[in-house]
């Protein structure tokens, strides 16, 4: 080999060598405006994992957990950053996107979406990027935590024992085998919450008037499609609430639909504050129209100290927890930094909105 022609293989190396860098985000440095790196400002909690893996691809990062609740900081900071990652907090509203003249893509970590302005950032061009289905096991384990509990409160037990009885009659439990588990929305929660429960033995049935016949939650999980919310309702011994906060879910669950429950029924909610008609169902269980409810989302959060909820025993109140798991956060920070970086690269990123 000639010393050009080995000049040349080792510049086509060193060209395919920063191709496929760039393809796998691998120490490929982002530059935006000359030799100043693209920044990326984080205003909630991220896990370690994340952070490392924006900073793996020369990205600036600053982070602060608290940021969300230092709103004027926040509009400041806006203008300087590229990217901002938010969680459920952090507002996105028509302000900060205003001010966040760079600003080109911003990180969801979760999947709600209630908290950005999504029709103010299209406009801006302004890219949403969330983390699709990666908390999605943790919620549906947490379901099926709700439901196991109804059945077998090991809690309790374990109280009442360490409170000097024994009372094995007390704790006589039921079994899910055989109930019926009624499913609103039937997206990826709902698949992974209906082969769980299937499991169990559970009857699952499902109401999404977007999901059809020959949808895979209905042809391959085996849920029985419901085409009117009331029919679900009438027929599920546990209704369990996987639906966005929008105009047309807001409160969904009021009083009319709380009355077509079955006496002695459950309602689970672990999507969003505003699905069910908090007044209502505090009505409906104090009466007896239904044994009880599992809200880990509440239309005001954190709870205020007064919210009459607090004092119904057979309401379990959870503070928005349910898709939060080790490994859910792991697996969102992880996903959110790589979608971002993928963005702002000029990828293609298959969470965005």
């Amino acid at each position: 080999m000639t010393k050009l022609e080995d000049k040349k293989s080792v510049t086509v190396y060193n060209d395919v060598k920063r191709l496929f860098k760039r393809m796998y985000n691998s120490d490929y440095k982002v530059i935006s405006g000359g030799d100043e790196l693209m920044k990326i400002l984080i205003t909630e909690i991220m896990w370690k994992e994340g952070i490392q893996e924006l900073q793996s691809h020369g990205f600036k990062v600053y982070y602060d957990q608290n940021l969300w609740n230092k709103r004027e900081e926040l509009l400041e900071r806006a203008a300087e950053y590229d990217a901002i990652i938010v969680r459920n907090q952090t507002r996105v509203d028509q302000e900060l996107l205003d001010r966040g003249t760079k600003l080109k893509v911003i990180g969801r970590l979760g999947v709600g979406l209630d908290n950005i302005s999504l029709q103010e950032a299209k406009e801006k061009g302004v890219k949403v990027i969330f983390a699709r289905h990666a908390n999605a096991t943790s919620v549906a384990e947490y379901v099926m935590t709700a439901l196991l509990s109804t059945k077998r409160p090991l809690h309790l037990a374990n109280l009442d024992i360490r409170n000097g009885n024994w009372d094995r009659a007390k704790f006589t439990g039921g079994e899910l085998y055989g109930r019926t588990l009624g499913l609103v929305g039937l997206g990826e929660i709902s698949r992974r919450v209906a082969s769980r429960a299937s499991a169990f033995g559970m009857q699952v049935i499902g109401y999404d008037p977007f999901v059809t016949d020959y949808d895979y939650v209905v042809s391959e999980i085996r849920v029985g499609l419901k085409t009117d919310l009331k029919d679900l309702l009438k027929a599920s011994d546990y209704i369990s609430l996987h639906v966005p906060l929008t105009n047309d879910t807001r409160h969904l669950i009021s009083k009319v639909e709380l009355q077509l429950m079955k006496p002695g029924s459950y309602i689970i909610n672990s999507s969003r504050g505003g699905i069910i008609d908090e007044e209502a169902l505090l009505e409906a269980v104090q009466a007896g129209e239904i044994a009880g409810a599992f809200l880990d989302v509440l239309e005001q959060e954190p709870i205020a100290p007064d919210n009459q909820l607090l004092g119904c025993e057979n309401i379990t109140l959870t503070p928005h927890i349910a898709g939060l798991t080790e490994e859910s956060q792991v697996r969102t920070s992880l996903l959110v930094a790589q979608e971002v970086a993928k963005s702002l690269n000029g990828g293609v990123s298959l969470c965005t909105v």
